[in-house]
């Protein structure tokens, strides 16, 4: 989906003299779903008149293929997953490095900030820096499942035919913290991944009974858990955070072995041709008045520093009820993905969709 906004006020700036033809200039964002609401581009734009910005919604894998086949070109300004960009740079050589001097890095969490920059640093030179972060695990009706609080919890009989899971990664993951394994030390040697995969595949086939339904949309989801048609399911915290405004009762659970956590970062294509805009984009919604307007619209919660105190008030109680510090400080960031796993990752997945029948 693409959307171009402020062609009437650039013709009424040029009608005024205020703006020449040759100074405006275009910011591609390639970006998430939520991550350029309607609200903070209107008021970007008239932040900086010879500015257009057009907005492209993607994701991850639609990022890396886009810059891949253009070689870095066609976009100013992406904002893939953190551990979505060493590999791809290796390979592929989409982005160009950070002038961090240009970005307001001062107002960053500095763990966020650090650990995106461990995670995309090549030979000395950063390629990302952090935006919004969140996490995927848990959530239940804390009414009708109050003991429920572990991944394995999603296949134990007392809950039997009233959880709910989506086919994806994350849940291979989970289950394999859940079953005393690291996946992500695992990455260094494939065997032993694979040999986790294995175990998870059998154990989440064996869970086929109790779940019941596999989950493919939030709004399925969300219609499963409102209804009461189960109490528990795996899933990423701002569905919880949507349905607790909804049901107090309905809240995110972070697992005991820690929740998955994301952080959304922004990277320059390597061939853009709008990096000084970029950079203005990038520190125009770190400004605290904007970050409200941005977490308001992705449910996710900004890298800056003081970020839960800028939620808005809904989500600002429901991240309160689902997080304490310990919680945070238990997070299991996803680790940059070495090149092969996802392949791995994809055939476990086939393997148990065939094996409980689900699509």
């Amino acid at each position: 989906m693409i959307r171009t906004l402020k062609t009437t006020g650039l013709v009424a700036a040029l009608m005024m003299g205020t703006v020449s033809v040759g100074s405006a200039e275009t910011l591609r964002l390639m970006t998430w779903g939520s991550y350029a609401p309607e609200e903070l581009v209107q008021k970007f734009e008239e932040k900086y008149p010879d500015i257009n910005v057009e907005v492209t919604f993607s994701n991850n894998e639609e990022m890396i293929a886009k810059l891949r086949a253009t070689g870095g070109a066609g976009f100013d300004l992406a904002q893939p997953s953190h551990d979505r960009i060493y590999a791809a740079q290796l390979e592929y050589d989409i982005y160009k490095p950070l002038d961090l001097s240009k970005i307001n890095t001062d107002v960053m969490n500095e763990s966020l900030l650090n650990g995106v920059k461990a995670n995309t640093t090549i030979d000395g030179e950063v390629y990302a820096v952090p935006h919004q972060w969140g996490t995927s695990g848990l959530m239940k009706n804390k009414k009708e499942a109050p003991d429920f609080n572990g991944w394995d919890d999603l296949c134990d009989p007392a809950y039997q035919g009233k959880t709910s899971m989506r086919l994806k990664r994350t849940i291979l993951l989970g289950t394999a913290f859940a079953m005393g394994k690291d996946p992500f030390a695992a990455y260094a040697d494939l065997d032993e991944y694979q040999n986790i995969l294995d175990e998870v595949a059998e154990k989440l086939i064996e869970c086929k009974s109790n779940i019941k339904a596999y989950w493919k949309g939030g709004d399925d989801l969300s219609a499963m858990m409102l209804s009461g048609e189960i109490v528990a399911s795996e899933t990423w915290d701002s569905t919880a955070y949507r349905l607790f405004a909804q049901n107090p009762d309905i809240v995110f659970v972070p697992p005991e072995t820690g929740a998955l956590a994301w952080i959304d970062t922004f990277a320059i294509p390597r061939k853009g041709k709008a990096d000084d805009a970029a950079y203005k984009w990038i520190n125009f919604v770190l400004e605290p008045e904007n970050v409200t307007i941005m977490s308001g619209s992705t449910g996710a919660i900004a890298s800056v520093k003081g970020a839960k105190d800028l939620l808005p008030e809904d989500k600002k109680m429901a991240v309160n009820a689902a997080f304490t510090d310990a919680d945070i400080d238990n997070l299991k960031f996803f680790a940059n993905i070495p090149p092969g796993v996802e392949d791995m990752e994809g055939k476990t997945l086939e393997k148990i969709k065939a094996a409980t029948g689900s699509e």
